[in-house]
């Protein structure tokens, strides 16, 4: 047996003799020894103290992995925190740096245009564009602008007052100068017959006027100021007007004065109703473009003359880019007797106000007012809504609510059919004989007779 192994009792730890304690010994308030590294046993050749040497490298190194863990969570955490720190620097830093630099720029800009000289470019029309003499060419046909100011001084606007204060503005028209001496052709409609009017010529001078005499079957009027010079119209020959031709409006449609507008003539002699009273004019048709403001204006040719009066009351409210104008030709003979008898001879009244039976909503309107359910589907008349006391037809009969069926046995149903009726064959004066209807509470119809002298109307206004 080799010696170097005789001692069995020796510290399996190299060069060091264990104490005898009877058992595990720790010097109190001493640390336990580290764990030294493993020897094998010469005798046996088994390792020893290897166990305790693994547990205790474990724990070192499971403690120096969590102290690196926790270093190098602190140092990202830091780092993200200067990042962060760094970006919001830069955002700012770039912030400023674009405020400074939008109000640098917009100073320069500023300064720029205030200081950069921008050049504009006009010229004047050559010499002698804008006379008069250059706007007619050697067969005295007007170009637009030529036709334009030829007519305009001869264009007045007529305001229409129910003050003689001037205070209460009724509406604003048109008028056509006639005379110098202060003789106005308009439309009836623009004056009101108890009215105080006031002209304003082209040149911005204002005159009081009076009415001279009106007809509102045919919507025209002739008015008069006095004291003033004015320029007068030239009135041309409408038979004389062909499809095509140009032609200018001239007028002041909502206020604003001496408007112009240019088309064409569309038709000639058309036989248009006036919507106020239903009375048939012949007209011009034209696509110039007119406004209730026209009304009483003139529609003009490229030769400077006046061959129709613009009326609202005879534009199609129907269809846009259709106008009429009643032809100077036929309002000639009513101006010239308005001018020397104030009215025109030959109208008659009858004094009643009524509805016609054309429509159906009137239908129902007058059947509400019987208190019956319909109008039988074949009966048509003249629903009577008023009787003036001071007319004859006042002491026959006829009461408000009845109809007037038929004149002279002529069956009439609206007012070109009566009109018609009663100018064929009668005047002022005459006796006139016409059917009546009246329906009972119970939508039963009786018919009757009367008799009724015609009233003759210097009012213009029937």
């Amino acid at each position: 047996m080799d010696e170097r192994n005789n001692d069995l009792t020796g510290s399996p730890f190299t060069g060091t003799s264990a104490p005898d304690t009877g058992g595990d010994y720790v010097p109190k308030h001493e640390k336990p020894p580290e764990a030294r590294q493993p020897v094998y046993d010469e005798f046996m050749y088994e390792p020893i103290g290897f166990e305790e040497f693994e547990r205790a490298q474990r724990e070192a190194d499971a403690a120096a992995a969590a102290k690196e863990e926790k270093r190098r969570l602190t140092r990202s955490e830091r780092t993200a925190t200067a990042m962060l720190a760094l970006l919001i620097l830069m955002c700012g830093a770039f912030a400023v740096y674009g405020l400074i630099r939008d109000l640098a720029m917009s100073s320069r800009s500023v300064m720029q245009t205030r200081t950069k000289n921008v050049v504009l470019y006009q010229n004047s029309k050559p010499e002698g564009a804008n006379d008069i003499s250059n706007w007619v060419d050697e067969n005295g046909r007007y170009t637009v602008e030529g036709a334009a100011a030829a007519v305009k001084p001869s264009i007045v606007e007529i305001y229409t007052y129910s003050d003689a204060s001037h205070k209460d503005l009724l509406g604003t028209g048109s008028g056509i100068v006639l005379t110098e001496d202060g003789y106005i052709l308009t439309n009836a409609h623009v004056l009101s017959s108890s009215g105080y009017h006031v002209i304003a010529t082209d040149d911005g001078e204002r005159y009081d006027a009076k009415i001279v005499g009106r007809d509102a079957k045919t919507d025209i009027a002739v008015i008069s100021v006095t004291g003033a010079n004015l320029t007068p119209a030239i009135l041309g020959n409408s038979d004389e007007a062909v499809v095509g031709e140009e032609v200018i409006a001239i007028g002041n449609p909502a206020r604003f004065s001496g408007t112009v507008t240019n088309g064409i003539v569309s038709a000639v002699n058309r036989k248009i109703r006036s919507d106020a009273t239903g009375f048939e004019m012949n007209c011009i048709q034209t696509n110039a473009e007119l406004s209730p403001g026209n009304s009483g204006g003139a529609l003009v040719n490229m030769y400077g003359q006046v061959i129709g009066i613009t009326s609202s009351k005879y534009i199609s409210s129907d269809i846009e880019g259709i106008g009429f104008a009643i032809s100077i030709n036929d309002a000639l003979p009513i101006i010239e007797e308005l001018i020397s008898n104030g009215y025109i001879s030959g109208r008659f009244r009858i004094g009643v106000k009524y509805l016609d039976t054309e429509t159906e909503s009137k239908r129902m309107a007058i059947a509400a007012e019987l208190g019956i359910k319909e109008l039988p589907k074949d009966f048509r008349g003249l629903y009577i809504t008023s009787i003036d006391e001071e007319f004859d037809i006042a002491d026959t009969e006829l009461r408000v609510g009845d109809f007037i069926t038929a004149i002279n046995g002529k069956q009439v149903g609206n007012y070109q059919e009566l009109y018609d009726a009663i100018s064929s064959n009668y005047g002022p004066g005459d006796v006139v004989p016409a059917t009546c209807a009246r329906f009972d509470s119970d939508g039963e119809v009786s018919y009757f007779d009367i008799e009724f002298v015609l009233a003759e109307d210097t009012s213009g206004d029937f």
